[in-house]
């Protein structure tokens, strides 16, 4: 890639767990580590990359996700923004914890980062919100 779009990177060293591998579109690649629940989404033509690394996350994924059929890719940019920017607004706001906040998403409006990232990434944030207690956005989101 001649440039790499970090969209999220998650450190959290918690315990390892195994992981299985899901189809997606033929222009997205998953690419899942057994260590600590590593989940890699890259897409070449797009430059971008998302790398999640957070025990539980691909158990509770398969165990709570809705199925993709279930969402629009707008109704996952819109919730993605609304978490992006209060998730950026934590990281540069003393008070909150930097073993959770401890870097921003790049994450743009109006940018096509194509369903399989917004999909993950709202995803992700609705696990960060149940593991850690933490409420990011003002809706509900029973998924």
């Amino acid at each position: 890639m001649k440039k790499l779009f970090p969209i999220l990177i998650i450190v959290l060293l918690f315990a390892s767990c195994k992981t299985k591998n899901t189809g997606v579109s033929s222009n997205t690649q998953v690419n899942k580590q057994e260590t600590q629940d590593t989940i890699r989404i890259a897409n070449d033509e797009l430059e971008y990359e998302v790398i999640i690394i957070d025990s539980g996350f691909d158990s509770w994924m398969l165990r709570r996700a809705r199925p993709k059929s279930y969402y629009t890719q707008s109704f996952l940019e819109a919730r993605n923004i609304q978490y992006v920017t209060e998730w950026n607004r934590r990281v540069v706001t003393s008070g909150y914890s930097t073993r959770l906040y401890d870097m921003q998403i790049n994450y743009a409006q109006g940018v096509d980062y194509g369903f399989d990232v917004n999909y993950t990434l709202y995803h992700y944030f609705v696990f960060f919100e149940e593991k850690y207690n933490q409420k990011l956005t003002t809706h509900n989101p029973r998924f």
